[in-house]
């Protein structure tokens, strides 16, 4: 598919470098991602417009079965609220939500051209450190995920608003916030979606400027993108 250079599909590519920015989020059963259980993932997409600036998309999310001689901690349980062995409780093993979420994500890497998707979450290297510990268990060979790179709400949030709490930064960001909901995969992540794109759009004139430099050095060979018509949201 040929893309015009201005249009979604290649705007995102041109965005994040080839990257497609996905939002992750997990509820486990503790801290240790070698051994704790892998409760809850939700995974969220991030969306661009005509103008540049991105929105959240499509969000997915599964109840997990605790795999085989994982540790679950009472006080874990106690902040997100799941009872893993609920036999009303729709769960699902590791590999097939796994399996589930990359199919998706690969679908839209396709779409918008982009050559591999990033995990952004708060905290980010705890989701992708839960992430990476469940595809070596799953012995899935292929993940559409980078290993190691990751962006960082708690790390932009601190940058941009003095806050690194999700619920204070989604706060001051002027979003609302439901107490009853958080802690679930999908509200976690959806938050941290919207955080995501508050904060990029709010950068859009900078990366517009550096877009161009970037042009003028010849690290890439495109028209600049079309720079919004109407006033930026701001933080």
């Amino acid at each position: 598919m040929n893309s015009a250079p201005n249009s979604p599909a290649m705007a995102m590519a041109r965005r994040f470098r080839g990257f497609l920015p996905v939002v992750v989020d997990v509820e486990t059963g503790g801290f240790n991602s070698a051994t704790d259980a892998l409760l809850e993932i939700a995974a969220v997409l991030i969306e661009i417009d005509g103008k540049g600036l991105l929105r959240r998309g499509e969000s997915w999310s599964y109840h997990v079965k605790p795999f085989a001689g994982s540790n679950i901690e009472a006080a874990a349980l106690a902040v997100n609220g799941i009872d893993p062995y609920h036999p009303l409780r729709p769960a699902i093993d590791e590999r097939e939500a796994l399996t589930r979420i990359f199919t998706e994500v690969r679908q839209v890497m396709k779409d918008v051209q982009c050559k591999r998707a990033i995990l952004v979450g708060h905290n980010a290297a705890f989701d992708l450190g839960f992430l990476n510990a469940a595809l070596a268990r799953t012995a899935i060979k292929r993940s559409p995920f980078h290993p190691f790179s990751c962006f960082d709400t708690a790390t932009l949030g601190g940058v941009a608003l003095g806050q690194t709490v999700l619920a204070k930064a989604a706060r001051v960001a002027g979003m609302d916030w439901n107490s009853e909901s958080a802690h679930s995969a999908r509200y976690d992540a959806e938050r941290t979606a919207d955080l995501f794109c508050i904060i990029s759009n709010a950068c859009h004139p900078q990366f517009l400027a550096a877009d161009g430099r970037a042009q003028a050095l010849g690290f890439i060979d495109q028209d600049p993108p079309v720079p919004p018509t109407d006033a930026d949201d701001g933080i």
